[in-house]
């Protein structure tokens, strides 16, 4: 058990670094057996900060070659070196240090620094890689100009890529070259780049809205040549947008993404050149589904638009990190949503956010979306920081509104550009652009925990009065009690028994108030009325979602039946069936399998089947019943085997009682001509599968046939992959072995086409039982190393197989607490991240929490824990 607690870092221990760095230039000696960095710092004291004091730098793995402070080779006993920190009791206010450092970039499995994926060097220096490169004041607050010159074999690495513009090349002794890169801009060390290797060039240009022709490059391995050209329109459509909504011009003369197998994220937004997790960046109709098509779309704007949010106008300090992860988010979203389907768009983000962040905010890891203190930062980024603190922008813009919100957010960046900042900047920012007043909106980034909003309504008929009283509360959560209250946008709006939409007038004088309303929730308590009402209305609650919180209000299934049916506010009208399932799955857990389910509920969905007047792409997410995750979320003490088995029974119930709706759904949304990514042909196709997957769910051989012919001429992965999943989840044991065979020896050469299929298996409680994810761990495909193989078979078991993972013999936890042990020693990130399942045990019922803590402590008995895992474990078990 390990006994040195690592260090909490404070928010509240902030102070301005000692030294400055106005100038890095870099030289990269690229060798097989490791690599040698020369660093040549331009330094001088910070006149902000206390006089006297040592230089500090970090470090993490390095080897010293030597030192040099103004010219003179610095001696051992002239600074001090414990692997961790390089200090030199003293240096002049003004000085140039050469620090050159020795690391080996082919035994990195950490992925942070400077490594090697798939034969390329490459690197990830947020949140603190840099400093497994050389010796550096590792902060997003010291910003510096960055000139790179790196060097290699050039038969083995002829491409070689870092921050900014080329500003020279040429060949070398040996067989080997170098190209020098200057980056214009100041930028803190996290932002750095470099890359390495034989790689495939891909070109294009964009034009900006001055004029200025920018060179657009992808770097991606010979095999992936025919995937790059949605990524590359991506970003034309991505910088075009940001033009027009931000009015952000891209400010280099050339723009690098390079595809990589090993990451521990998702991608990077270096600044000039953005390095991608290869299944977030590589497509083909082939290869890739509708959602990772979409997917793509949104990482590659998110990537792009940090150029302002985030390396133009960056962090002071890594607990504002939503400054840059929440706006930028924001702004992906918005994005997205005018490229598609904006109310599919929000129903996406919601559904992640009140299954995932929702469950986070009530677990032990909870913190505000500005935390005050951590012990390892890697662990902080989280679906708090990016979707949660997204939500507190889209707040922001809810409240001032389009054209407020463009104006603050121009003075942001023209007050702020080439700084390092805060949150209460960007807020700051917000306030003297509109003139209003966020005072207490600023409590978003201070309070933990989702606000919980209950609703209570009674009708005055003989005044024609309706009133709403509204009460909001923040549970405790780890370190924060007796919470204020916050600033909530609550939109709101009425129907009438026909489904039409009622003014919503807030005096006796008010004669036509509009149909719409956010209301400004800022105390404890409020009372709204509502007037001239000639009968009692149905509420329209927290329309389009408006906030991040939880609403409690008494609706009866009729209500929610009505506002499926008729709620203008598309978003609300989602969110009544998801309720209304809700109820019904919720009032069979253990119950008799016999037991009826809802017939209303059944009429329900055969009339979202029939209704071809309704967005098809509406229909589809309506059609998805909540998950077992979010179920799981609204209980109290879960037991997930009865979770399971009653949702199961009211798909299957209704399976086989719109088996012929489902018939006709899958035929008449059957593709006609070429493969294409339009709304409409997304929407038909996720109809045609999820009518095959419920077919398929009661075993019917019809839809056996289907399936089957499906997976034989299908022309795009979607419809393979949905034929397959539909397969995988069903009681054919022989076909499903034989599809999945079948599958894997056409794509086996596709590394991410194999994540897929990994995840399948990993996902279906019919082929992933425990042995199964057992005997996938020994497949030839599988590698420790690279963390999307990592994620699609152990991430996805414990996170999306939630009755095989909590099976009641507690194998899955035992499982799953081994893969972190062993993960721990290679790759703490990742091993950290999988923790996450094994965090809220208390939320389950005592069969399964008291085998999830057991598992939780065998993790924190392991020796040389990681600083990573330690964190969370240690907050686990004491939250």
């Amino acid at each position: 058990m390990r006994t040195n607690q690592p260090q909490t870092i404070y928010l509240s221990d902030y102070q301005v670094p000692a030294y400055l760095v106005d100038q890095v230039d870099l030289r990269f000696e690229l060798f097989e057996d490791g690599a040698r960095v020369h660093s040549t710092l331009t330094m001088r004291r910070n006149p902000e900060a206390a006089a006297g004091g040592p230089l500090e730098l970090n470090g993490d793995s390095l080897k010293l070659e030597s030192l040099e402070l103004n010219g003179s080779v610095l001696s051992a006993d002239a600074y001090q070196d414990d692997g961790d920190k390089l200090a030199i009791p003293d240096v002049p206010a003004e000085f140039q240090l050469v620090v050159v450092t020795w690391i080996e970039p082919q035994n990195n499995t950490r992925l942070e620094g400077l490594y090697k994926s798939s034969g390329m060097f490459c690197t990830q220096c947020e949140a603190e890689g840099f400093r497994c490169i050389t010796y550096y004041p590792d902060r997003p607050d010291v910003m510096a100009r960055f000139r790179t010159r790196v060097e290699a074999d050039k038969g083995a690495y002829p491409v070689l890529l870092s921050n900014g513009n080329p500003v020279e090349q040429g060949d070398l002794d040996d067989g080997r070259h170098f190209v020098t890169w200057e980056d214009p801009f100041p930028k803190p060390a996290y932002l750095f780049a470099l890359v390495a290797g034989d790689l495939l060039e891909k070109k294009d240009t964009f034009t900006t809205c001055s004029g200025r022709n920018i060179d657009l490059r992808m770097y991606v391995e010979p095999r992936n040549s025919d995937k790059c050209e949605y990524a590359m329109d991506a970003l034309k459509r991505s910088m075009r947008w940001d033009e027009e909504v931000y009015g952000r011009e891209y400010d280099l003369d050339i723009f690098m993404i390079v595809a990589v197998d090993d990451f521990n994220m998702g991608a990077m937004e270096n600044k000039g050149l953005n390095i991608f997790n290869s299944s977030c960046v590589l497509a083909s109709q082939d290869t890739a589904t509708d959602a990772a098509f979409q997917r793509i779309e949104a990482i590659v704007a998110h990537e792009y638009f940090h150029n302002w949010s985030g390396n133009r106008v960056t962090c002071r300090d890594w607990f504002q990190l939503s400054l840059k992860e929440g706006f930028t988010v924001f702004r992906d979203s918005q994005f997205s949503a005018d490229m598609g389907s904006p109310t599919v768009k929000r129903i996406e983000d919601v559904t992640l956010l009140r299954t995932a962040q929702f469950a986070e905010d009530a677990g032990p890891m909870a913190h505000p979306i500005r935390p005050a203190s951590y012990m390892e930062i890697t662990n902080f980024y989280t679906l708090t920081i990016y979707e949660k603190g997204a939500e507190v922008v889209r707040m922001l813009h809810n409240l001032l509104g389009s054209e407020m919100f463009r104006k603050g957010s121009d003075l942001y960046f023209e007050r702020h550009d080439g700084q390092a900042v805060t949150t209460d900047d960007f807020v700051r920012a917000m306030e003297d652009a509109s003139g209003r007043d966020l005072a207490q909106f600023r409590l978003w980034y201070e309070q933990a925990g989702t606000p919980i909003v209950t609703v209570a309504d009674d009708y005055d008929e003989a005044n024609g009065v309706y009133r709403l009283t509204i009460k909001q509360a923040i549970p405790d959560t780890p370190g924060q009690t007796h919470k204020k209250p916050q600033h909530i946008p609550f939109a709101v709006g009425l129907l009438n028994t026909a489904g039409e939409s009622l003014p919503l007038n807030l005096s006796a004088e008010e004669q036509r108030g509009p149909v719409d309303r956010v209301l400004e929730l800022t105390e404890s308590e409020h009372c709204i009325e509502f007037h001239g009402l000639t009968e009692r209305p149905v509420p329209s609650l927290l329309r389009d979602f408006s906030a991040p919180v939880r609403v409690r209000y008494p609706w009866t299934r009729e209500q929610l039946l009505f506002l499926m049916s008729h709620d203008p506010d598309g978003f609300n009208r989602w969110d009544a069936g998801q309720r209304l399932a809700v109820d019904v799955i919720q009032s069979l857990l253990g119950a008799a399998k016999d037991d009826s389910v809802e017939p209303r509920l059944i009429e329900a969905y055969r009339h979202l089947l029939n209704d071809s007047e309704l967005d098809q792409a509406l229909v589809a997410k309506m059609l998805l019943l909540p998950s077992e995750a979010y179920l799981v979320e609204l209980s109290d003490q879960a037991d997930v085997p009865a979770i399971h088995a009653a949702r199961e029974q009211v798909l299957k119930c209704l399976a086989h009682a719109l088996r012929d709706e489902l018939l006709a759904c899958h035929q008449r949304n059957l593709d006609r001509g070429d493969y294409q990514l339009s709304s409409e042909a997304i929407a038909r196709r996720s109809l045609r599968n999820i009518a095959l997957g419920w077919l398929l769910h009661i075993d019917d051989e019809q839809a056996l046939t289907l399936a089957l012919e499906q997976l034989e001429i299908a022309d795009n992965m979607t419809d393979r992959l949905g034929a397959l999943r539909a397969l995988v989840n069903s009681g054919f044991a022989a076909e499903r072995d034989r599809a999945l065979a079948d599958f894997y020896q056409r794509f086996s050469d596709d590394p991410q086409v194999v994540e897929l299929w990994f995840s399948v298996q990993a996902s279906s409680d019919q082929a992933g039982q425990l042995p199964q994810i057992q005997q996938l761990l020994q497949h030839p495909a599988f590698d420790w190393k690279n963390p999307n193989k990592v994620r699609s078979v152990v991430g996805v078991f414990a996170g999306q197989n939630l009755a095989a993972f909590h099976n009641p013999d507690g194998s899955g936890y035992q499982f799953l607490s081994e893969q972190v042990c062993r993960l721990d020693d290679s790759n703490p990130q990742i091993a950290a991240r999988l923790v996450s399942p094994l965090t809220r045990w208390r939320k389950f019922a005592p069969l399964y929490s008291d085998q999830m803590k057991a598992a939780l402590e065998r993790i924190r008995d392991k020796s040389e824990l990681s600083r990573d895992v330690y964190e969370v474990v240690h907050k686990s078990l004491a939250g």
